[in-house]
Parts: structure tokens; sequence; C-alpha cells
């Protein structure tokens, strides 16, 4: 594994900035989750998925969760993994998710690179390490699956495992009636085809960007830096603590990278358009720090 320079390492401490991070970007679940967040918006104002949401945004997880089943998901990894569809670097892949907007987002319907650089820069205001501002940036690019054919119910949306239960703190979790593994036995228990404590590197998660941009990426970033790309969109475990009889110590504690990832994922969206042509200097000097000039997709 390629890993980020000595003085580039992860945080020796989560606490050192937890404070200031929950005063700006709250959890939903505390009380100051209604007051202002950066950028003047509310907390209660994201993910937000009743019958007043954006059009289409339900429609797309009563596919999502119709069609995300066992076979499914291991039909697509035998597709995808190994990597074999093109090589291309970061900066073709982020132009390319230009021409993407997320059926499954009901806070924003900016284009992917703005929402990418929107996460990148509240990483990059608050200090933090290259590796983590560099995940903000790319947290996404595995959206190009969309460009490859996929259907957005394959690639966006929440993630969640195959093969057991499914959780009722999934989002819209009543549309897995009509999912066909809802109607086999074995794939109905809480463990279902999995080892209590197996760790979720041994879990098969929905089909999605998530999972397929880690496979991308994991020679070239930190493993705080891949849990954050390949769980960041499991509402359900990372808030929710669903799932957490499946997790082993290493998850556990990676989790807690997750969750502070997911402020800057979620909250740093706005309608205030970053001014690319000011910001792209920087952030393409920081790809060429961490990845080739290609890689396999």
């Amino acid at each position: 594994m390629v890993l980020p320079p000595p003085d580039d390492a992860p945080l020796e401490s989560l606490e050192e900035w937890d404070d200031d991070v929950r005063r700006r970007y709250p959890e939903p679940d505390q009380p100051a989750a209604a007051q202002s967040l950066a950028g003047g918006a509310k907390s209660h104002q994201f993910r937000n998925y009743d019958e007043g949401t954006r059009d289409g945004v339900r429609e797309f997880y009563r596919q999502n969760h119709r069609f995300q089943t066992l076979d499914f998901v291991r039909n697509t990894r035998a597709k995808y993994l190994p990597l074999r569809q093109r090589k291309m670097g970061i900066w073709e892949a982020m132009r390319r998710l230009s021409e993407i907007v997320d059926d499954s987002d009901p806070d924003t319907e900016v284009p992917q690179i703005e929402h990418a650089i929107q996460s990148a820069e509240g990483i990059r205001k608050d200090g933090h390490p290259d590796w983590f501002v560099i995940t903000g940036l790319i947290h996404d690019l595995g959206k190009v699956l969309c460009l490859f054919g996929e259907q957005q119910w394959a690639v966006v949306g929440d993630t969640f495992p195959v093969g057991c239960a499914f959780s009722d703190k999934i989002v819209l979790s009543e549309f897995f009636a009509e999912n066909s593994d809802a109607t086999v036995p074995e794939y109905q228990t809480a463990c279902g085809i999995y080892e209590e404590g197996s760790g979720l590197d041994q879990v098969l998660m929905s089909w999605g960007h998530d999972e397929y941009l880690y496979h991308v990426v994991r020679d070239y970033l930190p493993t705080e830096a891949l849990y954050m790309i390949r769980y960041h969109s499991f509402y359900a475990a990372h808030r929710e603590r669903a799932y957490d009889h499946l997790m082993d110590d290493l998850d556990r504690e990676m989790f807690r990278w997750v969750r502070k990832f997911n402020r800057y994922d979620l909250y740093t969206k706005t309608d205030e358009r970053p001014d690319l042509g000011h910001l792209l200097p920087y952030y393409e000097d920081l790809v060429s720090q961490y990845f080739p000039a290609e890689l396999q997709w």
C-alpha cells in the first residue's frame, strides 16, 4: 500500500477536534441539531425522505430496495471486480462526475463535482491532514458507474448488507417488502449468511459507488480514509448503530472516523457555488501527491 508521507499521518487524537466539529456539525440526535450549521443550513433540513421530498427520491429507493438482492450484488461484483472497465485519472473521473446529479439525494441538485469540492473545502478549512482532504474530494467518484451504463439505484443511495435481515433503520425500509430476499428464511435472521463479529470486510454490501471506489483507491490511502470511502453511505450503521453485531474491533474503531467524515459529507451542502477556477490548482497538486496519472477502473 502506498501511504502518505510521515508528516501527513492520521491525527493522533480524534478528541483534539471533536468538540469544535460537534458544535458546528451536530449529530442529528443532539439538541443542538436544530441550531444553524455552517452556511446557514439547519440539520433537520437534511435527509428528509417524507412525502414532500424532491420528486423521484422515493421512487429511487423503491427500486433500490427491490432490486439490491444477494444474487444481484454477487453478479455485479463479478462484473466490476477485478477492475477492468477502463483506465483514467482522478481528474478525468472528476470531469465525468460533473455530468451526474444524484437522484437519491433530497438535499441538493448541484453537479457532483461541486459537492465534492464543498466537502473537501469544509475539511480543509478545519485544518485536517491532506489525506482527509483528498478523501473529501474523491469520496463520490465511484458514481462514474452511471457512465458505464448502471442505473442510479445500483450506484447511489444509502448502502446496507445483503444476505441478512434488512434493518428497519434503513431509510424507507418498507420498500424491502418487494425484495425477493425477504422471502428467503436464511437471509432474514440478524446474521444471515455471516458469523457474528466476523467484520464488515466479510459482509457483502448493496452494490454502489462506495464499494466500487474503495477497490479503485485501496492501494493509495490510509485505512481511515478507506473506511470513510467504503462506508460513508452506510447510514444505518454509522448513524443508527444498526449491524453492530456484524462488526469486529477494527470496524468499531474506524467507524469513529466514518462518523467524523459524515458531517462534512452532509452538512457542507449549500447553494453557494464553489469557485472552481480558484480552487482547482490546489486540488490538482494534492491529487498528484497521492495518485498516479491513471488508475484502473
